[in-house]
């Protein structure tokens, strides 16, 4: 007797002890996870690859390790739904490269380009229209500028002059105006003054105004709060259009203005700006705000007033509507100076029922004629994809039906009447026919390709199929719309279509992969099945060599049919070593049908290709891993999705389990629960309204749906109108129910719209406050995704540690919780 109670004495105190360490760990500095998850992290990446237009050259963006904590935590401006980095007058969150090659195709030489500055940021890449040069953007110091590197020599040279700096507020600030010679760049104006002060004191309050007229607003961040932000909004976002050649010979255009658009037409004879105007929004983003679309030529002379459209604060809440006027407004690509765009006929109301919602019209240059229709559309506008006089394809889509209709129009003669030649659900990726293939067209512009004296074009897709993604690539006949598969991913290799480099010969570039090969790409010659390797890029994780992986099919009670990724660690063997813990990683979709719901997502071929994001990782520490297990939230006919959320939600999950443990190698008693984002608000939700799960570990989510009241993800109905719905699918309203340990992330610089990090500080106080086992960690200057090495590093550490106590050893800890309980 005496030596159990000193058993449980023992045991007593290791909890004692494990609780005492648990609680000292949030006062620390950044940690580091094992030392296997970090060697993957820290490995070399991939070079991004991007062919040359004449299909000659491939161009390698090398890319460095991820920044440091303090890269990520520089100053950083948060107005107007913009994130601006003051030092440099550009974006505070950008991917950026350090290093440039050149391959050719045919032959495999090298060419590493010289020149480029140390410790330079490369971003913005594209090539001339002539092949023979890359630009890119280079941001160095407190300073954005504008390089070329020539393909014949690989050097690389600064474009722009010493006193010039680039404006990259709105994104890539230059474009190509010719082939290869001239530029249109947006700088910051040479005279501009020092940056606003901040007022000691306020003028007066801040007063927003609504006089009777609905403008409902979904939950948006970052947005312009006082007068100071206004003047800094200006200050940093005020460009001056410059036209800049290869040279260096330099011309102003226009006026200073916020420039958000600056496009040059086909031929490089006019130029599309689009500016910014005043009044400002406090409630909306910048994309909203009054704006004034103008045409100059490359001169700089004002030509033609495209469109002058005030705030968008009166558009309707209701899925499918938009703000009326002209809008999408955008250069045909196969003409030299056309420009399209599009105007609502319903008021832009998509909850009103009419038979015509949408007006195609295009204009030529010198823009002094009346617009011309193209066509009108029974639904919301899509887009169009350009090929010449006698092809283009306009898509339209609606989206209470999921419905989207790809039309054949012949741009050069009107008369023709449009030919539907797409109708089905978006959802059904069985049946979507791909998209045509593009090349650039006689001004440099993608436009679609054609063959056959343009009786032929080309189609490539996804190729979803109950057995997986079978990527391929078709030819389709204009005229009889028979098709014809020249390409089609192969088991045991997923290989997906990139370039068509020669029509004639049909040979096409792919990128290939499989289970154990990382993904390279290959020349394939269709005609003589032969296969060329262009590259020879290593297994970037070596760590997981010799897992399993395996999509998988099953269903749930109510038939709808499922899918998931299993993954088994290396070494596994299941009568050897039993079940294991399982950690699934998910995100839930809405669906209108069934049959869309229960199509197969994935392929079984693929590479595991693994980031800090992926739940793959802990395959290395033990762990099986079901990967993207399908959670369809489903709704046909008048029915909403959400009106059964949870119960939908709850058998998905109860399913994904029950497969795992039947196939016996998933622990029934150790399963772990994860996602991102909605992912996330999924995790808390099955921990709320299920006792499936050890534990959750949702990252960066929104938990209480009345912070979003006008609407979330496909929800359109607002608070006021389904105020059950909101408080059944809020797990922060049933934080009550959550009895599982729970680790909350979230980036305390978040901006996505909704996932405010005030969403994953209530939810902890809350569980906080009714004595539930949870833990908050708010990544400092981290977004909605994470990027800074030390926050990543520390967020595997937390997730590990978390899964190890309460997942790995959960039988174990249960066995001695009941032993102290009972002595």
């Amino acid at each position: 007797m005496q030596a159990y109670l000193s058993r449980a004495t023992l045991l007593f105190c290791l909890l004692l002890a494990f609780s005492a360490s648990a609680a000292d760990d949030t006062k620390i500095g950044y940690q580091m996870p094992p030392q296997i998850l970090a060697d993957i992290i820290d490995a070399p990446q991939t070079p991004w690859v991007a062919l040359s237009p004449n299909n000659e050259w491939m161009m390698f963006i090398e890319r460095p390790g991820l920044p440091s904590i303090e890269e990520v935590a520089q100053p950083e401006l948060r107005l107007a739904g913009l994130r601006i980095n003051p030092r440099t007058n550009g974006r505070s969150r950008q991917t950026s490269g350090d290093g440039l090659r050149f391959q050719n195709m045919k032959n495999g030489e090298e060419r590493q380009v010289t020149g480029i500055p140390v410790d330079a940021r490369l971003t913005g890449f594209s090539w001339s229209d002539d092949g023979k040069r890359v630009a890119f953007v280079v941001t160095l110091g407190d300073r954005i500028s504008l390089w070329t590197a020539e393909l014949k020599n690989a050097k690389a040279q600064q474009v722009t002059p010493e006193d010039m700096r680039l404006n990259g507020v709105y994104g890539r600030p230059y474009s190509w105006l010719d082939k290869g010679k001239t530029f249109v760049v947006r700088a910051v104006p040479a005279d501009r003054g020092p940056a606003p002060s901040e007022p000691l004191a306020p003028t007066g309050p801040v007063i927003q105004e609504n006089m009777g007229k609905k403008a409902p607003a979904r939950t948006l961040q970052d947005l312009l709060q006082n007068q100071y932000d206004e003047n800094l909004y200006e200050y940093y976002a005020t460009s001056q259009a410059v036209r800049i050649e290869l040279k260096g010979n330099t011309k102003e255009l226009g006026q200073p203005g916020l420039l958000r658009r600056l496009s040059p037409s086909p031929d490089g004879q006019y130029i599309l700006m689009e500016n910014i105007q005043a009044p400002y929004s406090y409630s909306l983003q910048e994309n909203k705000f009054p704006r004034l679309i103008e045409i100059y030529s490359r001169d700089g002379e004002m030509i033609y007033e495209v469109a002058n459209l005030p705030l968008q604060d009166q558009v309707p809440i209701s899925f499918g509507s938009v703000p009326t006027g002209r809008r999408s407004v955008s250069w045909r690509d196969d003409a030299k100076a056309e420009l399209s765009w599009v105007e609502a006929l319903d008021g832009g109301d998509g909850g009103v029922e009419t038979a015509e919602r949408d007006r195609v019209f295009t204009l030529e240059a010198p823009f002094k004629d009346e617009p011309v229709e193209l066509m009108t559309l029974g639904q919301r506008y899509g887009g169009i994809i350009w090929g010449n006089d006698d092809l283009a394809f306009v898509t339209s889509w609606w989206w209470k039906t999921r419905n989207v209709k790809g039309w054949l129009v012949h741009p050069g003669n009107r008369r023709i009447k449009a030919k539907l030649v797409e109708d089905r659900s978006w959802q059904d990726r069985y049946n979507d026919p791909g998209t045509p293939v593009m090349h650039p067209g006689p001004y440099g512009n993608p436009v679609i390709l054609t063959a056959n004296g343009g009786r032929t074009i080309f189609h490539s897709g996804d190729g979803a199929s109950p057995e997986g993604d079978r990527p391929f690539l078709d030819s389709v006949d204009l005229r009889s719309g028979q098709t014809t598969r020249l390409f089609h991913s192969e088991a045991p290799y997923y290989e997906r279509f990139v370039e068509l480099v020669d029509v004639k010969k049909l040979r096409i570039v792919t990128r290939r992969e499989s289970q154990t090969e990382p993904p390279n790409y290959y020349l394939r010659d269709l005609t003589k099945d032969e296969l060329k390797p262009l590259t020879t890029f290593p297994d970037p994780a070596p760590q997981l060599a010799g897992i399993s992986k395996e999509l998988i099919t099953y269903q749930r009670e109510d038939g709808v049919d499922l899918t998931g990724t299993l993954y088994l660690p290396a070494g596994y063997d299941k009568e050897r070593d039993g079940p294991l813990p399982v950690l699934m990683w998910a995100y839930p979709t809405e669906f209108k049908s069934k049959k869309d719901a229960g199509q197969v997502t994935d392929s079984p071929y693929r590479f595991t290709r693994v980031g800090w994001f992926s739940p793959m990782l802990y395959l290395t520490l033990g762990y099986a891993v079901f990967d993207d297990p399908t959670m369809p939230i489903i709704g046909e006919g008048e029915v909403e999705p959400n009106d059964t959320f949870i119960e939908q939600l709850v058998m998905s999950a109860q399913a994904a389990i029950d497969v795992v443990v039947d196939r016996g190698v998933g622990d029934r008693d150790r399963m772990a629960i994860g996602g991102h984002s909605y992912g996330a608000f999924m995790a808390a939700n099955l921990l709320a309204h299920s006792d499936l799960f050890r534990l959750g570990l949702p990252r960066s989510g929104a938990y209480n749906r009345t912070l979003t009241p006008f609407g979330f993800q496909s929800e359109e109905r607002t608070v006021w109108e389904a105020p059950k719905i909101y408080f059944a699918m809020s797990p922060f309203m049933h934080a009550d129910k959550i009895d599982e340990p729970i680790l909350i992330v979230h980036g305390d610089a978040d901006n996505n719209s909704g996932t405010y990090p005030m969403q994953s500080e209530r939810l902890y106080g809350a569980l906080k406050g009714l004595g539930a086992t949870a833990r908050l960690v708010m990544l400092p200057h981290e977004s909605h995704s994470y990027r800074a090495r030390e926050s990543i590093m520390h967020l595997l550490w937390e997730t590990s540690t978390w899964l190890d106590r309460y997942c790995m050893n959960a039988g174990e800890r249960s066995l001695e919780a009941q032993e102290v309980s009972n002595p």
